[in-house]
């Protein structure tokens, strides 16, 4: 689990006198049961029967949740004051972490979070009956926090759970938590959901809009299943918020739309994501802006700028507009625009619910990649120049996208990479956004070899890093 960030949920109170007793016994009027009688249970088919027991939803759940061990090769430094006495050497150190993962594909496909298997040279997944497979990675995204693994069974058909990506869950429906937790071996816990469409940062362009749980999740439980009362997958676990590191009941799960997205690219062949995009910047509607625009509620994103000929463009939003829904679902804030359109298919129309000028109306747009204009020209710089040893590349945005970056920060060239050169004693930093070298634009890789390429000199840089504009001056 990442740090300080995990899910819980008080115990059921299970009344007798809310059930029927016919309903909820197993006695026999007729003498007692055979002594390794097993009762045959069926899924639950109303509130008051999954109140008596969660054992059917885990009977056809369980089968399918793996563990997930990853192992990697880490240097470790030698004791700098032992160093300058010639002693002590750099030793290799094995790292491991524990998680959990799903299969749901009965060839071997597994869903899981990124950051139980991120770095991992070695990585094992054991069954539910405690069978170990190798797996390999065929897919890895790290802003979604997923990634796909297959594993050889050979012919065998392996337990799936069922992604309902239909987003018909509703806040205050039961659900339950399976994974292994600490390594202890596989553990289900109960709970509700909380909350839906929960974002990191309101005002900023979120990679998902997560299902949030009071069910126990605890480190361990990373990338392992929320299930509903049907069984079937409505969210892989991925963090807690806790001041402990353990579960203080306030978990987050990746939805199924976007589970069901990267399962889809990975099967298929696909070793990246490739996330629609609007085409426009959003800000959410605060109290001030909803009184300004005439709305009930400080609810929605508000069309701050639009991309020129992008989708949103050409489907006929403009700025001023505030969007209330897409595809039915309400918009809550910025971060929910985005992650809406991100979770769609490339190719896909969506309704987009919009307020203009005090009235609602709906418009039609297609769900895009994001271009790569200008193209991406990555290059690695060198000679005499304040940039020497940085790798950089033209800011587009499918480059934003795959940075995770806002594409409306402007034109310019970005810092991918420092190495050993001046840029690094130049305090230049990947991300960095280039503007202007002595009072010449830069828009593109192309403008910034045409700037340097002189033999060096004084020289007068402009940047953008978070969001504020800073000049230097060097000399070379």
């Amino acid at each position: 689990m990442r740090a300080h960030r995990v899910l819980v949920i008080p115990a059921l109170a299970l009344l007798a006198a809310c059930t029927d007793p016919a309903a909820r016994s197993n006695a026999q009027t007729a003498g007692p049961p055979p002594p390794l009688a097993q009762p045959t249970r069926a899924a639950p088919g109303d509130g008051l029967t999954m109140k008596s027991s969660f054992a059917p939803v885990v009977k056809k759940a369980a089968p399918a949740v793996v563990n997930i061990s990853s192992k990697r090769l880490v240097r470790q430094q030698a004791d700098p004051f032992w160093e300058m006495f010639g002693l002590g050497a750099p030793r290799d150190r094995v790292e491991g972490s524990l998680g959990s993962g799903v299969i749901v594909r009965s060839d071997g496909i597994i869903v899981t979070n990124n950051h139980v298997i991120e770095g991992g040279q070695e990585i094992t997944v054991a069954l539910a009956d405690r069978r170990e497979f190798p797996a390999k990675v065929l897919l890895a995204d790290p802003r979604v926090d997923l990634a796909v693994l297959k594993i050889d069974a050979g012919a065998e058909r392996l337990p799936t759970l069922a992604i309902d990506d239909t987003g018909e869950a509703q806040v205050g429906d039961l659900v339950l938590a399976i994974g292994d937790p600490f390594g202890v071996g596989q553990t289900v816990t109960n709970g509700i959901i909380s909350a839906l469409n929960r974002t990191a940062d309101p005002n900023g362009e979120a990679a998902t809009a997560y299902i949030q749980t009071d069910a126990a999740i605890n480190p361990g439980n990373s990338g392992g299943a929320l299930v509903d009362m049907d069984g079937d997958l409505i969210g892989v676990n991925s963090f807690i918020l806790s001041r402990s590191g353990t579960s203080s009941g306030v978990g987050f799960a990746v939805p199924a739309a976007m589970v069901k997205r990267i399962v889809e690219t990975a099967a298929g062949g696909g070793h990246a994501l490739v996330r629609p995009w609007l085409g426009a910047h959003t800000q959410a509607v605060t109290g001030e802006i909803a009184r300004s625009l005439g709305l009930s509620t400080p609810t929605g994103a508000l069309v701050a700028d639009l991309w020129p000929g992008g989708p949103a463009q050409r489907a006929g939003l403009r700025q001023g507009d505030v969007i209330l829904s897409i595809d039915g679902k309400p918009v809550v804030d910025a971060s929910a625009v985005s992650y809406a359109v991100a979770a769609a298919r490339p190719g896909d129309s969506l309704r987009v619910g919009i307020r203009r000028g005090g009235a609602e109306q709906t418009l039609t747009v297609r769900a895009e990649a994001p271009p790569a204009t200008p193209p991406r020209d990555e290059q690695a710089m060198s000679g005499r120049n304040p940039f020497d040893g940085a790798t950089v590349v033209n800011l587009s945005p499918a480059v934003a996208d795959e940075l995770g970056i806002d594409p409306f920060a402007g034109k310019g060239v970005m810092v991918l990479k420092i190495q050993r050169g001046f840029a690094l004693n130049a305090g230049l930093r990947p991300g960095d956004l280039i503007r202007r070298v002595n009072g010449r634009d830069i828009g593109t890789v192309a403008d910034l070899r045409a700037a340097v390429s002189g033999q060096g000199g004084q020289w007068q840089v402009t940047i953008v890093r978070g969001g504020q504009e800073i000049t230097g001056n060097f000399r070379t």
